[in-house]
């Protein structure tokens, strides 16, 4: 066997197992490429829900902190 038929048998087998694998997960028709890009917009817009929660959080707490340094600032120079 030549390194060439040996090279085309195996692209052969890893087409065919590709195949199979997408047939496996229900990805073998033709809504396959819709439902991948469905998948990919779901997935983009978890990962921009989930940065806005960390900025909203990071902002909450910040004002929090600010709010008690600036009442603590009030109530130690506020009372002279």
């Amino acid at each position: 066997m030549t390194d060439a038929e040996l090279e085309l048998m195996i692209d052969r087998a890893a087409k065919r197992g590709a195949k199979e694998a997408l047939k496996d997960i229900g990805l073998c028709d033709e809504d396959a490429y819709g439902d991948m890009r469905e998948i990919r917009s779901l997935l983009e817009a978890w990962r921009d829900t989930k940065k806005a929660v960390g900025q909203t959080i990071a902002k909450g707490l910040t004002m929090t902190i600010l709010g008690l340094i600036a009442a603590g600032v009030y109530m130690e120079f506020g009372n002279k």
